[in-house]
């Protein structure tokens, strides 16, 4: 069944200290603010066994995750050890991932198989740089991006996970897609999974928009049919601005 959800990733921000106090803000406001919208928080990885202990309504992600189980491998994070942690999510594919770190689409999809076999729910992150937009390639690399990783799966596997479409032209650039923008991706890839697997399925899957989503413009985002919430940067830092992009989802 498709959910509204708005996931706040804190990226490589905040203190330990920082992010217990950000932490707590938010779980207090959502349980006086209550929704039926699915609230969650990605902090730094040293930061989720602390802030999993104190939260009540907000769910926890991690930002990334290892592709491979365990070993030597030195500096990484695997699914169990996010897992234990209490974290129910892990943010897969992010774009800065892609572009600083080189992350191609055989590992997205080891770590994506991964989190699954594991029960974490991936935030499957895909989206196309501002180049391929003006080469009017997007579609044809969000397509590619999906064929190659979460499209390999069976229905069944499909089913356990979030998509995040971020257009990475308007991540941390202070540009975001218009609404109409956002809703061509999002029915895009919701009849991308229509064509793949079914109507029902593509129907239950929950489309997260993430590119400079704020407050001044999330319920102008969150009002189109094909958009679920959000997958929020920087608007995630501060507890009221986050908590007022939870309260325009519709």
């Amino acid at each position: 069944m498709r959910k509204k959800i708005v996931a706040g990733n804190w990226k490589m921000n905040t203190t330990l200290a920082e992010g217990i106090k950000l932490a707590e803000e938010v779980d207090s406001m959502v349980e006086k603010n209550p929704s039926k919208t699915i609230v969650i928080v990605a902090p730094p990885f040293i930061h989720l066994a602390e802030v999993s202990k104190l939260l009540t309504k907000v769910f926890l992600s991690a930002q990334n995750c290892a592709y491979e189980s365990r070993g030597a491998f030195t500096g990484e994070i695997s699914v169990e050890m996010i897992k234990s942690t209490g974290a129910k999510y892990v943010i897969i594919g992010h774009s800065e991932r892609r572009t600083y770190f080189h992350e191609d689409n055989m590992t997205l999809l080891k770590k994506t198989k991964l989190a699954i076999d594991t029960d974490l729910i991936p935030i499957f992150c895909c989206g196309e740089k501002l180049s391929e937009r003006e080469s009017r390639v997007h579609f044809d690399t969000v397509k590619k991006q999906l064929d190659e990783t979460v499209f390999t799966f069976d229905k069944t596997q499909f089913s356990k996970l979030v998509i995040a479409y971020e257009p990475v032209w308007a991540i941390g650039t202070g540009v975001n897609a218009t609404p109409e923008q956002a809703q061509e991706m999002h029915k895009f890839i919701r009849d991308l999974i229509k064509k793949k697997y079914d109507t029902q399925t593509a129907e239950d899957t929950t489309i997260l928009y993430g590119g400079s989503c704020k407050p001044s413009n999330a319920l102008d985002l969150f009002k189109n049919p094909d958009v679920d919430g959000g997958l929020i940067g920087g608007a995630s830092l501060n507890a009221s601005d986050f908590m007022a992009i939870v309260q325009s989802v519709p």
